[in-house]
């Protein structure tokens, strides 16, 4: 999975892609103007992986992980803002970072904070992003069906003066209804309106103490009612000082803070959440692994996400829960008390599940 890290200049984004990821990119209190794309892998925090490992002591152990691609900060008008966000078209979601902390020597791009007014703003320029770009592949459609006519590029124009009109009122594609073949027609073009957004609000240490209630506060004001958005809070300062602790002392400090959780979990689960994604396991001779699928997902589905093969000459998945694989004490016990299934190609892979494939390729 793939998300862009995006935002307005000033507001902590390469903070939290070394929160995200344990990198050491640079940032800076002063200059806005830099131009360097930070790419990094987050591992995906995962208890039950961890139990696992305990109980299997395999050679290798495999977390899912996320790609992070951290983009210099956007500012409205300039020339390179378009170039700079054509690098996450191909992301799976956008991670979008809005200020709040205050801090008088680093200048925010309108000067003053009000998160709710940078949530709309940014929203605007991704709108504006796509609208140049239907509207030179609407040009270009023009052009094409003048020459030759053609049944599918119709119907592709049909959805593109869809979306036209639909941004021309300022309203993100994310919020446009259309049929599953319109949205597969105009998927392969990465509309930035278009993408799950996740806003991770930036805080000040002054909140530390009371993210949540903060968090919620603005989760009520933003979120309510936009569709395929989700919002978090982290204090991006403090919190990346305390990722770089070991894990034992970085525990000690959010729990003295109040904290539920680390901020690294915090933002993984609001994405999954957002993208709907749920994990499974699998358990190999040499490998312990944790895959992630889409919500919904069928057995033999999911079973090409280990290998191709496997969905292929898929036969049956052998399935214990992790929650009954821990109540029950392993394998040989969730077995003994019937929470051992066999399930065939349709079931729908839970979040957890730890399955084992039988198949078979000739």
């Amino acid at each position: 999975m793939k998300a862009g890290l995006v935002g307005f200049p000033q507001v902590g984004k390469t903070t939290i892609f070394n929160l995200l990821t344990g990198a050491r990119a640079e940032t800076s209190r002063y200059s806005s103007s830099h131009d360097k794309f930070n790419v990094g892998v987050a591992r995906v925090p995962d208890a039950r992986l961890d139990y696992l490992a305990q109980q299997y002591q395999r050679r290798k152990t495999t977390y899912a992980t996320v790609e992070y691609l951290d983009i210099p900060g956007v500012k409205h008008g300039e020339a390179k803002a378009e170039a700079q966000l054509a690098q996450v078209r191909q992301a799976d979601t956008l991670v979008q970072v809005v200020r709040a902390f205050r801090d008088d020597e680093i200048i925010h791009a309108y000067e003053t904070l009000d998160p709710k007014r940078d949530v709309a703003a940014f929203e605007v320029e991704l709108i504006l992003s796509d609208l140049v770009q239907v509207d030179t592949r609407l040009r270009r459609l023009e052009k094409e069906l003048k020459v030759k006519r053609s049944p599918e590029l119709e119907h592709e124009q049909v959805v593109l003066e869809l979306a036209r009109a639909h941004l021309e009122k300022e309203r993100p594609l994310r919020e446009l209804e259309l049929s599953e073949d319109q949205r597969t027609r105009i998927r392969g073009f990465g509309f930035l309106s278009e993408k799950p957004i996740l806003t991770v609000v930036n805080l000040g240490e002054e909140d530390l103490e009371r993210l949540e209630q903060v968090a919620q506060d603005y989760r009520l004001d933003f979120v309510q009612t936009r569709p395929q958005s989700r919002l978090t809070a982290v204090c991006g300062k403090i919190e990346q000082e305390i990722s770089q602790l070991s894990r034992e002392d970085a525990q000690a400090f959010i729990v003295d803070l109040g904290l539920k959780e680390f901020a690294l979990d915090r933002l993984i689960h609001a994405t999954y959440e957002l993208l709907g994604l749920i994990s499974f396991f699998t358990i190999g001779e040499d490998e312990l692994r944790a895959w992630t699928i889409r919500r919904g997902t069928k057995a033999h589905q999911a079973a090409g996400a280990v290998h191709s093969d496997m969905e292929r000459g898929f036969i049956r998945a052998e399935v214990v829960a992790n929650d009954d694989y821990v109540r029950y004490g392993g394998m040989a016990g969730a077995r003994e008390k019937g929470h051992f299934r066999l399930e065939g190609k349709e079931y729908l892979v839970q979040d957890g599940d730890i399955i084992h494939y039988r198949f078979n390729v000739s």
